[in-house]
Protein backbone atom coordinates (compact mmCIF):
# COMPACT_ATOMS: atom_id res chain seq x y z
CA UNK A 1 0.00 0.00 0.00
CA UNK A 2 1.39 3.34 -1.06
CA UNK A 3 2.25 5.99 1.62
CA UNK A 4 -0.55 8.06 -0.45
CA UNK A 5 -2.98 5.78 0.01
CA UNK A 6 -2.39 5.64 3.58
CA UNK A 7 -2.60 9.40 4.07
CA UNK A 8 -5.85 9.02 2.67
CA UNK A 9 -7.34 6.37 4.22
CA UNK A 10 -6.74 8.15 7.86
CA UNK A 11 -8.05 11.20 7.00
CA UNK A 12 -11.36 9.47 5.67
CA UNK A 13 -11.53 7.89 9.04
CA UNK A 14 -11.11 10.96 10.98
CA UNK A 15 -13.56 12.41 9.33
CA UNK A 16 -15.98 9.85 9.60
CA UNK A 17 -15.01 9.92 13.51
CA UNK A 18 -15.97 13.18 13.43
CA UNK A 19 -19.19 13.24 12.03
CA UNK A 20 -19.92 10.41 14.51
CA UNK A 21 -19.08 12.61 17.03
CA UNK A 22 -20.98 15.37 16.27
CA UNK A 23 -24.46 13.41 15.41
CA UNK A 24 -24.02 12.03 18.97
CA UNK A 25 -23.39 15.75 20.41
CA UNK A 26 -26.13 17.10 18.10
CA UNK A 27 -28.50 14.12 19.52
CA UNK A 28 -27.64 14.25 23.27
CA UNK A 29 -27.96 17.91 22.95
CA UNK A 30 -31.49 17.02 21.60
CA UNK A 31 -33.03 14.84 24.09
CA UNK A 32 -31.49 16.70 26.90
CA UNK A 33 -33.02 19.94 25.56
CA UNK A 34 -36.47 18.50 25.02
CA UNK A 35 -36.27 17.05 28.47
CA UNK A 36 -35.70 20.43 29.90
CA UNK A 37 -38.82 22.29 28.21
CA UNK A 38 -40.71 19.42 29.05
CA UNK A 39 -39.51 19.94 32.94
CA UNK A 40 -40.14 23.56 32.73
CA UNK A 41 -43.70 23.10 31.09
CA UNK A 42 -44.93 20.34 33.32
CA UNK A 43 -43.34 22.69 36.64
CA UNK A 44 -46.05 25.15 36.08
CA UNK A 45 -49.04 23.14 36.94
CA UNK A 46 -47.48 19.54 37.29
CA UNK A 47 -50.77 17.99 38.86
CA UNK A 48 -53.54 19.81 36.19
CA UNK A 49 -55.28 18.02 33.48
CA UNK A 50 -55.22 19.05 29.78
CA UNK A 51 -59.27 20.26 29.30
CA UNK A 52 -61.34 18.71 26.43
CA UNK A 53 -64.22 19.87 24.32
CA UNK A 54 -67.20 17.52 24.35
CA UNK A 55 -69.79 16.77 21.54
CA UNK A 56 -72.22 19.74 20.71
CA UNK A 57 -75.36 18.94 22.65
CA UNK A 58 -78.60 21.19 22.43
CA UNK A 59 -79.61 22.27 25.76
CA UNK A 60 -83.22 23.17 25.37
CA UNK A 61 -85.16 25.56 27.41
CA UNK A 62 -88.35 27.51 28.41
CA UNK A 63 -87.13 30.79 26.38
CA UNK A 64 -85.47 28.94 23.77
CA UNK A 65 -88.60 27.28 22.25
CA UNK A 66 -90.51 30.28 22.84
CA UNK A 67 -88.17 32.50 20.68
CA UNK A 68 -88.58 29.19 17.64
CA UNK A 69 -91.94 29.24 17.98
CA UNK A 70 -92.44 33.48 18.01
CA UNK A 71 -89.24 34.59 16.09
CA UNK A 72 -90.85 33.63 12.40
CA UNK A 73 -93.43 35.73 13.35
CA UNK A 74 -91.84 38.74 14.27
CA UNK A 75 -90.84 41.40 11.31
CA UNK A 76 -88.53 44.24 10.84
CA UNK A 77 -89.57 47.18 9.70
CA UNK A 78 -87.72 50.09 8.25
CA UNK A 79 -88.93 53.66 6.97
CA UNK A 80 -87.26 56.46 5.21
CA UNK A 81 -88.90 59.99 5.54
CA UNK A 82 -88.22 63.66 4.44
CA UNK A 83 -88.77 65.81 7.28
CA UNK A 84 -91.65 68.34 6.55
CA UNK A 85 -91.35 70.59 9.35
CA UNK A 86 -87.56 71.14 10.77
CA UNK A 87 -88.76 74.17 12.53
CA UNK A 88 -91.14 72.41 14.87
CA UNK A 89 -88.94 69.69 14.94
CA UNK A 90 -86.46 71.49 17.19
CA UNK A 91 -88.96 71.89 19.84
CA UNK A 92 -87.76 74.69 21.98
CA UNK A 93 -90.16 73.99 24.51
CA UNK A 94 -92.83 71.32 25.21
CA UNK A 95 -96.49 72.29 23.99
CA UNK A 96 -98.98 71.29 26.10
CA UNK A 97 -100.69 69.25 24.31
CA UNK A 98 -97.30 67.28 23.05
CA UNK A 99 -98.52 63.28 22.49
CA UNK A 100 -95.16 62.75 23.58
CA UNK A 101 -96.09 63.77 26.88
CA UNK A 102 -93.07 63.72 29.74
CA UNK A 103 -89.73 64.10 28.19
CA UNK A 104 -88.82 61.01 30.90
CA UNK A 105 -91.24 58.65 28.46
CA UNK A 106 -89.59 57.93 25.17
CA UNK A 107 -90.97 55.68 22.39
CA UNK A 108 -88.12 53.83 20.89
CA UNK A 109 -88.04 54.74 17.39
CA UNK A 110 -85.66 58.17 17.51
CA UNK A 111 -83.20 57.86 14.84
CA UNK A 112 -79.73 57.64 16.63
CA UNK A 113 -78.24 61.21 16.81
CA UNK A 114 -80.92 62.71 19.55
CA UNK A 115 -82.29 66.07 17.55
CA UNK A 116 -83.32 66.44 13.80
CA UNK A 117 -80.73 68.73 12.22
CA UNK A 118 -81.64 72.12 10.98
CA UNK A 119 -82.04 70.94 6.98
CA UNK A 120 -84.35 68.37 5.40
CA UNK A 121 -82.22 65.74 4.76
CA UNK A 122 -83.97 62.41 4.02
CA UNK A 123 -83.56 60.35 7.38
CA UNK A 124 -84.23 56.45 8.27
CA UNK A 125 -85.02 54.72 11.04
CA UNK A 126 -86.43 50.95 12.31
CA UNK A 127 -89.12 49.71 14.43
CA UNK A 128 -90.61 45.99 14.66
CA UNK A 129 -94.20 44.32 14.50
CA UNK A 130 -95.63 40.88 14.55
CA UNK A 131 -98.06 39.34 11.91
CA UNK A 132 -101.18 38.44 13.39
CA UNK A 133 -102.88 37.14 10.10
CA UNK A 134 -101.57 34.45 7.14
CA UNK A 135 -102.74 36.88 4.30
CA UNK A 136 -100.10 39.83 6.00
CA UNK A 137 -101.38 41.99 7.96
CA UNK A 138 -98.97 43.30 10.78
CA UNK A 139 -99.63 45.39 14.28
CA UNK A 140 -97.12 48.07 14.97
CA UNK A 141 -96.88 51.05 16.76
CA UNK A 142 -98.47 54.14 14.97
CA UNK A 143 -95.23 56.56 15.26
CA UNK A 144 -93.47 53.67 14.03
CA UNK A 145 -95.15 54.60 10.57
CA UNK A 146 -96.18 58.28 10.77
CA UNK A 147 -93.71 60.25 8.82
CA UNK A 148 -92.35 57.56 6.50
CA UNK A 149 -92.43 58.11 2.66
CA UNK A 150 -91.69 54.36 2.37
CA UNK A 151 -92.34 51.15 4.49
CA UNK A 152 -90.19 48.00 4.40
CA UNK A 153 -90.38 45.08 6.04
CA UNK A 154 -88.06 41.64 6.82
CA UNK A 155 -90.24 38.42 7.37
CA UNK A 156 -87.59 36.19 9.47
CA UNK A 157 -86.01 33.82 7.29
CA UNK A 158 -86.89 35.38 3.88
CA UNK A 159 -84.31 37.45 2.85
CA UNK A 160 -87.46 39.44 0.51
CA UNK A 161 -87.76 43.07 1.79
CA UNK A 162 -91.60 43.78 1.19
CA UNK A 163 -93.14 47.32 0.68
CA UNK A 164 -95.55 48.09 3.38
CA UNK A 165 -99.18 49.49 2.95
CA UNK A 166 -100.79 51.52 5.87
CA UNK A 167 -104.56 49.93 6.08
CA UNK A 168 -105.05 52.41 9.09
CA UNK A 169 -104.23 53.92 12.30
CA UNK A 170 -105.14 55.14 15.74
CA UNK A 171 -103.87 58.30 17.17
CA UNK A 172 -104.86 57.53 20.95
CA UNK A 173 -103.70 54.06 21.37
CA UNK A 174 -100.42 54.61 19.09
CA UNK A 175 -101.18 51.75 16.84
CA UNK A 176 -101.05 50.62 13.17
CA UNK A 177 -102.09 48.13 10.66
CA UNK A 178 -99.75 47.36 7.68
CA UNK A 179 -100.49 45.09 5.38
CA UNK A 180 -97.61 42.93 3.01
CA UNK A 181 -98.16 40.83 0.15
CA UNK A 182 -95.28 38.00 -0.11
CA UNK A 183 -97.65 35.68 -2.02
CA UNK A 184 -97.69 32.56 0.07
CA UNK A 185 -98.92 31.94 3.70
CA UNK A 186 -97.34 34.04 6.77
CA UNK A 187 -96.94 32.83 10.20
CA UNK A 188 -99.02 34.45 12.30
CA UNK A 189 -98.46 35.35 16.02
CA UNK A 190 -100.83 34.00 18.78
CA UNK A 191 -102.88 36.31 20.57
CA UNK A 192 -103.44 36.21 24.41
CA UNK A 193 -106.05 37.37 26.60
CA UNK A 194 -104.17 40.33 28.49
CA UNK A 195 -106.52 40.40 30.94
CA UNK A 196 -105.34 37.38 32.62
CA UNK A 197 -101.54 38.88 32.88
CA UNK A 198 -100.38 39.51 36.49
CA UNK A 199 -97.71 40.89 38.38
CA UNK A 200 -94.63 38.77 38.45
CA UNK A 201 -95.14 36.98 35.57
CA UNK A 202 -92.49 36.04 32.73
CA UNK A 203 -92.65 37.54 29.64
CA UNK A 204 -90.19 37.73 26.70
CA UNK A 205 -90.13 40.75 24.46
CA UNK A 206 -88.97 40.17 20.58
CA UNK A 207 -87.57 42.99 18.05
CA UNK A 208 -85.15 44.80 16.61
CA UNK A 209 -83.65 46.85 18.91
CA UNK A 210 -81.09 49.47 17.70
CA UNK A 211 -81.54 47.51 13.68
CA UNK A 212 -80.47 44.31 16.21
CA UNK A 213 -83.45 41.59 14.08
CA UNK A 214 -84.73 39.25 16.25
CA UNK A 215 -83.54 39.72 19.56
CA UNK A 216 -85.15 38.15 22.24
CA UNK A 217 -85.31 39.54 26.18
CA UNK A 218 -86.77 38.16 28.81
CA UNK A 219 -88.22 39.72 32.27
CA UNK A 220 -91.16 39.78 34.46
CA UNK A 221 -94.49 42.21 34.52
CA UNK A 222 -93.58 44.34 36.95
CA UNK A 223 -97.23 46.19 36.96
CA UNK A 224 -100.49 46.64 34.91
CA UNK A 225 -102.87 49.55 34.05
CA UNK A 226 -99.95 51.30 34.42
CA UNK A 227 -100.92 55.50 33.51
CA UNK A 228 -97.55 57.30 32.33
CA UNK A 229 -99.77 60.38 31.71
CA UNK A 230 -99.60 59.50 27.74
CA UNK A 231 -103.45 59.36 26.32
CA UNK A 232 -106.45 58.29 27.68
CA UNK A 233 -106.87 55.18 26.37
CA UNK A 234 -103.46 53.93 26.91
CA UNK A 235 -103.26 52.14 29.88
CA UNK A 236 -100.01 49.89 29.83
CA UNK A 237 -98.53 46.43 31.13
CA UNK A 238 -95.05 47.62 32.71
CA UNK A 239 -92.07 45.22 32.60
CA UNK A 240 -87.94 44.85 33.35
CA UNK A 241 -87.84 43.11 29.95
CA UNK A 242 -84.94 44.94 28.34
CA UNK A 243 -86.46 47.03 25.41
CA UNK A 244 -84.65 49.71 23.32
CA UNK A 245 -84.60 52.22 20.10
CA UNK A 246 -86.30 49.75 17.78
CA UNK A 247 -88.21 47.38 19.59
CA UNK A 248 -91.28 49.83 19.51
CA UNK A 249 -94.23 47.67 17.81
CA UNK A 250 -92.86 44.45 18.60
CA UNK A 251 -94.31 41.80 20.57
CA UNK A 252 -94.79 41.09 24.65
CA UNK A 253 -94.97 37.31 24.85
CA UNK A 254 -95.94 34.78 27.78
CA UNK A 255 -94.67 31.37 28.79
CA UNK A 256 -97.00 30.49 26.49
CA UNK A 257 -96.30 32.08 23.49
CA UNK A 258 -99.09 33.76 23.56
CA UNK A 259 -98.65 37.82 22.50
CA UNK A 260 -100.15 40.14 25.25
CA UNK A 261 -99.29 43.33 24.63
CA UNK A 262 -97.37 45.67 22.52
CA UNK A 263 -94.07 47.18 23.23
CA UNK A 264 -94.57 51.11 23.39
CA UNK A 265 -92.61 53.10 25.37
CA UNK A 266 -89.65 53.33 28.38
CA UNK A 267 -88.95 55.50 30.80
CA UNK A 268 -85.53 56.53 30.66
CA UNK A 269 -83.34 59.38 30.67
CA UNK A 270 -80.66 58.29 28.59
CA UNK A 271 -82.53 57.48 25.64
CA UNK A 272 -81.59 53.72 25.88
CA UNK A 273 -83.42 51.26 28.36
CA UNK A 274 -83.32 51.67 32.26
CA UNK A 275 -85.06 48.99 33.69
CA UNK A 276 -88.73 49.73 33.00
CA UNK A 277 -90.50 49.38 29.59
CA UNK A 278 -94.32 49.59 28.90
CA UNK A 279 -96.57 47.48 26.53
CA UNK A 280 -100.07 48.55 25.63
CA UNK A 281 -102.03 45.58 26.13
CA UNK A 282 -103.49 43.15 23.78
CA UNK A 283 -106.96 43.68 24.33
CA UNK A 284 -106.89 46.86 23.41
CA UNK A 285 -105.07 46.46 20.16
CA UNK A 286 -107.18 43.95 19.19
CA UNK A 287 -110.24 46.43 19.36
CA UNK A 288 -108.32 48.93 17.39
CA UNK A 289 -107.41 46.41 14.88
CA UNK A 290 -110.87 45.05 14.26
CA UNK A 291 -112.19 48.18 13.69
CA UNK A 292 -109.32 49.50 11.41
CA UNK A 293 -109.83 46.17 9.43
CA UNK A 294 -113.08 46.96 9.12
CA UNK A 295 -113.50 50.74 8.08
CA UNK A 296 -109.96 51.79 8.50
CA UNK A 297 -110.30 53.81 10.92
CA UNK A 298 -111.20 54.29 14.84
CA UNK A 299 -114.55 55.37 15.67
CA UNK A 300 -114.93 55.99 19.64
CA UNK A 301 -117.99 57.05 21.49
CA UNK A 302 -118.35 59.77 24.21
CA UNK A 303 -121.39 61.65 26.22
CA UNK A 304 -118.88 64.86 26.15
CA UNK A 305 -117.72 65.21 29.87
CA UNK A 306 -113.76 66.00 31.75
CA UNK A 307 -113.35 64.52 35.04
CA UNK A 308 -110.08 64.45 37.13
CA UNK A 309 -108.60 61.47 38.67
CA UNK A 310 -109.57 61.54 42.14
CA UNK A 311 -107.16 58.92 43.77
CA UNK A 312 -108.19 59.31 47.60
CA UNK A 313 -111.35 58.08 48.73
CA UNK A 314 -111.79 60.40 51.03
CA UNK A 315 -113.17 62.93 48.37
CA UNK A 316 -116.28 60.54 47.96
CA UNK A 317 -116.65 60.05 51.35
CA UNK A 318 -116.72 63.49 51.68
CA UNK A 319 -119.15 63.71 48.95
CA UNK A 320 -121.32 61.15 50.52
CA UNK A 321 -121.13 58.67 48.09
CA UNK A 322 -118.87 55.14 47.93
CA UNK A 323 -117.64 55.86 43.89
CA UNK A 324 -118.10 57.16 40.96
CA UNK A 325 -117.14 59.67 38.55
CA UNK A 326 -117.03 63.09 40.04
CA UNK A 327 -117.57 65.65 36.44
CA UNK A 328 -115.65 68.57 36.26
CA UNK A 329 -116.46 70.02 33.17
CA UNK A 330 -119.44 69.54 30.68
CA UNK A 331 -118.44 69.91 26.73
CA UNK A 332 -120.90 72.69 25.31
CA UNK A 333 -123.60 71.45 22.63
CA UNK A 334 -122.36 67.59 23.98
CA UNK A 335 -124.51 64.46 24.67
CA UNK A 336 -124.30 65.26 28.78
CA UNK A 337 -125.49 68.62 28.71
CA UNK A 338 -128.44 68.21 26.39
CA UNK A 339 -129.34 65.41 28.59
CA UNK A 340 -128.85 67.49 31.68
CA UNK A 341 -125.72 66.72 32.96
CA UNK A 342 -124.14 69.17 35.12
CA UNK A 343 -120.62 70.24 36.59
CA UNK A 344 -120.42 68.37 40.34
CA UNK A 345 -122.35 65.58 39.41
CA UNK A 346 -121.12 62.56 40.35
CA UNK A 347 -121.91 59.60 37.53
CA UNK A 348 -122.28 56.33 40.00
CA UNK A 349 -124.43 53.90 37.24
CA UNK A 350 -124.77 53.22 33.18
CA UNK A 351 -127.46 51.27 32.09
CA UNK A 352 -128.13 50.54 36.48
CA UNK A 353 -124.56 49.14 36.38
CA UNK A 354 -122.26 50.30 38.90
CA UNK A 355 -119.29 52.63 37.63
CA UNK A 356 -116.08 52.05 39.46
CA UNK A 357 -113.88 54.91 38.62
CA UNK A 358 -112.84 57.28 35.35
CA UNK A 359 -111.24 54.01 33.25
CA UNK A 360 -114.18 51.96 33.55
CA UNK A 361 -116.65 54.99 32.38
CA UNK A 362 -114.39 55.70 29.61
CA UNK A 363 -114.12 51.54 28.88
CA UNK A 364 -117.64 51.50 28.48
CA UNK A 365 -119.14 54.45 26.87
CA UNK A 366 -116.60 54.51 23.92
CA UNK A 367 -117.45 50.77 23.35
CA UNK A 368 -121.04 51.88 23.08
CA UNK A 369 -122.43 52.10 19.23
CA UNK A 370 -122.80 55.54 18.00
CA UNK A 371 -126.20 56.86 18.56
CA UNK A 372 -127.16 54.32 21.33
CA UNK A 373 -128.75 55.48 24.42
CA UNK A 374 -127.98 55.27 27.80
CA UNK A 375 -129.24 54.95 31.05
CA UNK A 376 -126.98 57.44 33.39
CA UNK A 377 -127.61 57.49 37.17
CA UNK A 378 -126.04 60.76 38.79
CA UNK A 379 -126.15 62.04 42.20
CA UNK A 380 -126.44 65.43 42.76
CA UNK A 381 -126.64 66.74 45.94
CA UNK A 382 -127.35 63.22 47.81
CA UNK A 383 -130.42 62.56 45.50
CA UNK A 384 -129.84 59.83 42.54
CA UNK A 385 -131.13 61.20 39.00
CA UNK A 386 -131.35 58.94 36.16
CA UNK A 387 -130.91 60.43 32.56
CA UNK A 388 -131.29 59.31 29.23
CA UNK A 389 -127.91 59.96 27.25
CA UNK A 390 -127.29 59.48 23.16
CA UNK A 391 -123.98 58.43 23.06
CA UNK A 392 -121.78 60.57 19.91
CA UNK A 393 -118.57 60.75 18.08
CA UNK A 394 -115.91 61.43 20.55
CA UNK A 395 -113.93 63.43 17.89
CA UNK A 396 -117.01 65.63 16.92
CA UNK A 397 -118.10 65.93 21.06
CA UNK A 398 -114.75 67.16 21.66
CA UNK A 399 -113.97 68.55 17.70
CA UNK A 400 -111.76 71.83 19.26
CA UNK A 401 -109.36 69.83 21.03
CA UNK A 402 -106.45 68.78 18.32
CA UNK A 403 -105.02 66.38 21.04
CA UNK A 404 -108.45 64.57 20.47
CA UNK A 405 -109.25 65.10 17.28
CA UNK A 406 -105.76 64.89 16.14
CA UNK A 407 -106.07 67.26 12.85
CA UNK A 408 -103.14 69.00 12.79
CA UNK A 409 -103.33 70.04 8.98
CA UNK A 410 -101.63 68.51 6.24
CA UNK A 411 -101.09 70.57 2.93
CA UNK A 412 -102.44 69.02 -0.24
CA UNK A 413 -99.71 67.17 -2.24
CA UNK A 414 -98.55 68.08 -5.21
CA UNK A 415 -100.50 65.35 -7.38
CA UNK A 416 -104.21 67.67 -6.07
CA UNK A 417 -102.84 70.42 -8.71
CA UNK A 418 -103.72 73.92 -8.53
CA UNK A 419 -104.23 74.50 -5.47
CA UNK A 420 -101.58 77.04 -3.34
CA UNK A 421 -99.15 75.52 -0.84
CA UNK A 422 -98.25 77.78 2.17
CA UNK A 423 -95.56 75.53 3.23
CA UNK A 424 -96.96 74.99 7.57
CA UNK A 425 -98.75 72.43 9.78
CA UNK A 426 -101.08 74.43 12.28
CA UNK A 427 -103.66 73.40 14.83
CA UNK A 428 -106.57 75.13 16.48
CA UNK A 429 -106.17 76.82 19.98
CA UNK A 430 -108.13 74.75 23.04
CA UNK A 431 -109.27 77.19 25.46
CA UNK A 432 -106.89 75.81 28.20
CA UNK A 433 -103.73 77.15 26.04
CA UNK A 434 -105.24 80.65 25.39
CA UNK A 435 -105.68 80.87 29.45
CA UNK A 436 -102.07 79.68 30.13
CA UNK A 437 -100.57 81.85 27.02
CA UNK A 438 -102.61 84.79 28.34
CA UNK A 439 -103.80 85.11 24.40
CA UNK A 440 -106.98 87.04 24.85
CA UNK A 441 -108.21 87.34 21.16
CA UNK A 442 -110.83 84.65 20.36
CA UNK A 443 -109.73 84.22 16.82
CA UNK A 444 -106.18 81.99 15.53
CA UNK A 445 -104.92 78.80 14.98
CA UNK A 446 -101.10 77.88 16.22
CA UNK A 447 -98.06 77.71 13.85
CA UNK A 448 -96.87 74.06 14.75
CA UNK A 449 -93.91 73.80 12.34
CA UNK A 450 -92.57 75.84 9.23
CA UNK A 451 -91.01 73.80 6.15
CA UNK A 452 -87.85 73.89 4.81
CA UNK A 453 -87.40 76.69 1.85
CA UNK A 454 -91.05 77.09 1.88
CA UNK A 455 -93.32 80.06 1.24
CA UNK A 456 -94.18 80.58 4.57
CA UNK A 457 -90.38 80.46 5.62
CA UNK A 458 -89.57 82.93 2.96
CA UNK A 459 -92.23 85.70 4.32
CA UNK A 460 -91.20 85.46 7.87
CA UNK A 461 -93.93 82.89 9.47
CA UNK A 462 -92.59 80.97 12.64
CA UNK A 463 -93.11 78.02 14.63
CA UNK A 464 -95.63 79.45 17.49
CA UNK A 465 -97.14 82.32 15.96
CA UNK A 466 -100.76 82.39 16.14
CA UNK A 467 -101.99 83.04 12.31
CA UNK A 468 -105.51 85.66 13.26
CA UNK A 469 -106.26 86.22 9.31
CA UNK A 470 -105.43 85.82 5.46
CA UNK A 471 -105.78 88.22 3.35
CA UNK A 472 -108.13 90.24 6.17
CA UNK A 473 -110.29 87.10 6.03
CA UNK A 474 -110.68 85.93 9.87
CA UNK A 475 -108.95 82.84 10.66
CA UNK A 476 -110.67 81.23 13.89
CA UNK A 477 -109.69 77.30 12.51
CA UNK A 478 -107.92 75.34 11.24
CA UNK A 479 -110.95 75.12 8.02
CA UNK A 480 -110.77 78.84 7.56
CA UNK A 481 -107.22 78.55 6.31
CA UNK A 482 -107.77 75.43 4.23
CA UNK A 483 -111.17 77.95 2.67
CA UNK A 484 -108.96 80.53 2.21
CA UNK A 485 -106.20 78.35 0.70
CA UNK A 486 -108.30 76.92 -1.97
CA UNK A 487 -109.26 80.57 -3.20
CA UNK A 488 -105.65 81.11 -3.89
CA UNK A 489 -103.50 80.42 -7.05
CA UNK A 490 -99.93 80.80 -8.02
CA UNK A 491 -98.86 84.46 -8.44
CA UNK A 492 -101.59 85.71 -5.79
CA UNK A 493 -100.11 88.07 -3.87
CA UNK A 494 -100.87 86.57 0.67
CA UNK A 495 -100.71 88.54 3.49
CA UNK A 496 -100.89 86.70 7.02
CA UNK A 497 -101.06 88.96 10.31
CA UNK A 498 -99.69 86.90 13.21
CA UNK A 499 -99.51 87.66 16.85
CA UNK A 500 -96.18 86.92 17.64
CA UNK A 501 -95.38 86.00 21.64
CA UNK A 502 -92.40 88.76 22.79
CA UNK A 503 -89.24 87.52 24.20
CA UNK A 504 -88.45 87.97 28.20
CA UNK A 505 -92.00 86.79 29.50
CA UNK A 506 -90.51 84.53 32.05
CA UNK A 507 -92.03 85.08 35.60
CA UNK A 508 -95.18 87.06 33.89
CA UNK A 509 -97.78 87.08 31.52
CA UNK A 510 -96.89 86.41 27.59
CA UNK A 511 -97.03 90.09 25.71
CA UNK A 512 -97.91 89.23 22.12
CA UNK A 513 -97.09 91.93 19.43
CA UNK A 514 -99.19 91.61 16.28
CA UNK A 515 -97.12 91.97 12.65
CA UNK A 516 -98.26 91.05 8.60
CA UNK A 517 -95.77 89.26 7.26
CA UNK A 518 -96.45 88.77 3.18
CA UNK A 519 -95.50 87.81 -0.18
CA UNK A 520 -96.02 86.32 -3.61
CA UNK A 521 -96.93 82.45 -4.08
CA UNK A 522 -94.00 81.10 -6.14
CA UNK A 523 -95.14 78.70 -9.25
CA UNK A 524 -95.30 75.27 -8.35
Amino acid sequence: MSLLEKVRRQKLLSFTLLLFTLSIGILIGTLIDTGVRAAKEQAVAPDATPLAIPPATMLPSEFTELAKKLEPAVVNISTDYTPRNTTARRRPQQQPDDEEGMDMFRRFLEPFGGQMPPRAFRREATGSGFLVDKNGYIITNNHVVARADHIKVKVAGDKTEYSAKVIGFDRETDLAVLKIDAGKPLPAAKIGNSDGVQVGDWVVAIGSPFGLEATVTAGIVSATGRDIGAQQFQRFIQTDAAINPGNSGGPLITRKGEVIGINTAIATNTGAYQGIGFALPMNTAVKVYNQIIRSGHVTRGSIGISFGKYDKPDVYKALGVKGGVLVDSVEPGGPAEKAGIKTEDIIVALDGKPVKDGDDLVARVSETPIGSSMAVTVDRGGKKVELKVTVEDRTKVFAANPRIRGDEFEEPSKAEGTQAKFGISIRNLTEAEREQMNFTDRRGVVVTGVEEGSFAEEVGVAARDVIVSINRLPVASVDDVRKAQATLKAGDAVAFRVLRALPGARGRATQWQGLYVAGTLPQQ
